[in-house]
C-alpha cells in the first residue's frame, strides 16, 4: 500500500484534474515538480507529510537553485525554480485544505523573482519570408503553409493549433473555435489568406493524407491538420515545419509557433489594435498578461525614432 506521502500525492494530482480542471500539459508540469520533490523527501527517509518542516521547504529550494551540470552550470533556469516552487506550495495547501496536515510549511517560501522578458517578435517582412517559404511536395506543402498562415493570423498556441478538429473550422465566416488553457473555449477570427491556404489544404490535399492511414489512426478521423502518415500532427512535428521555414527564409535565429503568435501580437498592436481585443484573441485570462506585447512596439518605436530623428542620439 502507498503511505501517506505518495497517497496524498495522488489525491492531489486528482484534484489538479477534477476541482482545478487544469489542462493536460500543466499537470503533466506539476507532476514532474512534483516527482522531483517527492524523491528528494524519500532520499532524507521521509514519508509523511507531517515531518516536513519550514526548514526543510527552504533546504528543498537551495538544493534546486545548487543543481549543476558537468560543466558547472545551473541546471535549472530561476523560472523554473519559481514555477517549482508553485508546485510544492500548491500540494502543501491542499494537504491542509484537505485534512492531511495541519501546517502549510511552504507559506513562508520565497521564490525566485523572475525577470519580466520581452517576447521574441519577428519583423513583418521576415513573417512574410517565412510563410512563403512553405515548401515540398504536395500535400505536405499546402498543409505546412496553411500551419503557418493559421499561427500568424490568429496567434494560436501549439497545442490549439494540433488540437484542432474539422467541425471546429469555418471557412466560409473565417472563424476557428479553439480550446485554449482551462479547458476555456473561444472563437478567433481568421483572415483571409489563412483562409485560402486552409481551404487549398483542406480539399484534396488533407484527403491524400487521410488515406495513409488505418482507421482512427492517432485520432485522425476529425483532426485539420495531418503528419505524413495520415495521424494527427504532433507539436513536436509542428515545431519542426516552423522551424525550416525560418532556416529556409535566412533567419538569423530559428523560430518557434510561439514566435508566430507573439509577431501576431505585436503586429496588430502596432498597426492600431485595442489591447483588450488582442486579449481575447489570444486566450489571455488577464489584461496584464497581454501589456507585455506594449514594450515590443514601444522598443520599436524608440528604434524608429532614434535611426528617423536627426538629434535622437546627439551630434553625428
Amino acid at each position: 500500500m502507498p503511505d501517506e506521502l505518495a497517497a496524498l500525492i495522488v489525491e492531489y494530482h486528482e484534484w489538479l484534474a477534477v476541482e482545478r480542471g487544469l489542462a493536460p500539459n500543466s499537470r503533466a508540469a506539476y507532476r514532474r515538480d512534483l516527482t522531483r520533490y517527492e524523491r528528494w523527501l524519500r532520499e532524507l527517509g521521509i514519508s509523511r507529510v507531517r515531518d516536513i518542516s519550514d526548514d526543510l521547504v527552504h533546504r528543498y529550494v537551495e538544493f534546486l537553485r545548487d543543481l549543476r551540470d558537468d560543466d558547472g552550470r545551473a541546471v535549472l533556469a530561476s523560472s523554473s525554480i519559481a514555477r517549482a516552487v508553485v508546485a510544492v506550495r500548491s500540494f502543501h495547501r491542499f494537504c491542509v485544505d484537505e485534512g492531511g496536515a495541519t501546517h502549510d510549511p511552504s507559506v513562508r517560501v520565497g521564490a525566485p523573482r523572475v525577470p519580466q522578458g520581452i517576447p521574441k517578435a519577428l519583423t513583418e517582412s521576415e513573417v512574410i519570408g517565412m510563410l512563403e517559404s512553405a515548401e515540398g511536395p504536395e500535400p505536405l506543402g499546402e498543409r505546412d503553409r496553411a500551419i503557418l498562415e493559421l499561427l500568424y493570423a490568429s496567434g494560436l498556441r501549439i497545442s490549439e493549433l494540433v488540437g484542432l478538429d474539422l467541425g471546429a473550422v469555418d471557412i466560409d465566416d473565417g472563424l476557428v473555435r479553439v480550446l485554449g488553457k482551462g479547458s476555456k473555449e473561444r472563437v478567433v477570427p481568421v483572415g483571409r489568406t489563412a483562409c485560402a491556404a486552409l481551404r487549398a489544404y483542406l480539399g484534396a490535399g488533407r484527403l491524400e493524407l487521410r488515406t495513409r492511414g488505418g482507421p482512427g489512426r492517432g485520432g485522425a478521423a476529425d483532426a485539420v491538420f495531418l503528419n505524413a502518415r495520415g495521424a494527427r500532427i504532433s507539436r513536436q512535428g509542428c515545431w519542426k515545419i516552423v522551424r525550416d521555414a525560418a532556416r529556409r527564409a535566412g533567419l538569423d535565429e530559428p523560430a518557434s509557433p510561439h514566435v508566430l503568435r507573439h509577431s501576431c501580437a505585436t503586429h496588430m498592436l502596432d498597426h492600431g489594435a485595442d489591447i483588450r481585443v488582442v486579449q481575447e484573441l489570444l486566450g489571455h485570462a488577464s489584461v496584464s498578461t497581454t501589456q507585455v506585447y506594449t514594450k515590443v512596439s514601444t522598443e520599436r518605436l524608440r528604434a524608429v525614432y532614434e535611426s528617423a530623428h536627426p538629434r535622437a542620439l546627439g551630434s553625428r
